[in-house]
């Protein structure tokens, strides 16, 4: 059945989560995030989460969005792809923080691949104090939307134009990556770690999250741009295009436009593009 378009402007029934070292460093091990900030409890700085982590508070709002404002059915809930993350972080996440994330529809339009569902979320602390600002988009495939959409807010602008990559960057993706990172992270779809229900979706193999992909990349743009220090990052974004398959390589080309922008973009084993459009926003 059609998305309702009257879903458009929406509020999402807000999600609290208490944040335990236990998921920090969880969620740390599953993209290989081991540095000393995000892998060690006992160090001489506070642990702080991986700025990716907030993936994993979208997540469990997302997917009860899909069940209350969209009216749709099992099966075409299930066609849904993420496209595109886009996020800010205002200041680090930390075990014993207690966290709300709140989402917002704020687009939803008819693309050729089917409908376009583009939500803003918010986390912030108990008192209200931002942590971070995401855009996701995710298209569900082959369905449509019964009236013409429109939108009530838009992301953040991002150069459209970026200089060539300076550097290409070879990154294995383990066999049992996906499966990792969706225990790790609490993020599942059976897609990425069974193998009989990927093919049956028509994929080739079991594929790697996008949000993965997404965070291995902040991981080496923080190692190499940002001295290993997570907290400097600022903003991560990039389309999601084409899925990583585990047990391949792939390949991150990535580059400085700026003493602030790092421009980057990710291919598959097979030379295909995984993350397009990538920015990462540094502080000094």
């Amino acid at each position: 059945m059609p998305i309702r378009s009257s879903a458009l402007g929406e509020e999402l029934e807000p999600r609290t989560v208490d944040v335990t070292a236990r998921m920090t460093l969880a969620f740390a091990a599953g993209v290989g995030d081991v540095g000393p900030r995000t892998f060690d409890d006992a160090g001489p700085l506070p642990l702080i989460a991986p700025p990716a982590f907030c993936a994993r508070l979208e997540w469990g709002l997302l997917l009860a969005g899909r069940d209350s404002r969209l009216g749709l059915t099992d099966l075409e809930r299930g066609r849904a792809v993420h496209v595109e993350q886009d996020s800010t972080f205002h200041r680090p996440i930390r075990p014993g923080d207690q966290l709300t994330t709140r989402g917002r529809t704020v687009e939803l339009r008819q693309t050729r691949a089917g409908a376009l569902v583009r939500t803003r979320l918010a986390t912030t602390t108990g008192d209200g104090a931002a942590v971070v600002t995401s855009w996701h988009a995710s298209i569900y495939r082959g369905v449509s939307v019964d009236g013409p959409g429109g939108s009530v807010d838009e992301p953040p602008a991002h150069p459209e134009t970026a200089a060539d990559p300076l550097e290409s960057q070879t990154i294995a993706i383990a066999r049992e990556a996906a499966h990792v990172y969706s225990e790790c992270a609490d993020i599942w779809n059976p897609i990425h770690s069974e193998r009989a229900v990927a093919l049956r979706a028509g994929l080739p193999d079991i594929i790697l999250h996008g949000t993965a992909t997404w965070a291995i990349v902040g991981r080496e743009i923080v190692r190499r741009y940002a001295g290993g220090d997570p907290t400097r990052l600022r903003r991560l974004r990039a389309s999601f295009k084409s899925p990583a398959i585990p047990g391949h390589s792939i390949t991150l080309m990535h580059g400085a436009g700026g003493p602030a922008e790092v421009f980057f973009r990710v291919l598959t084993h097979e030379g295909a593009l995984a993350l397009a459009d990538g920015l990462a926003t540094l502080t000094p």
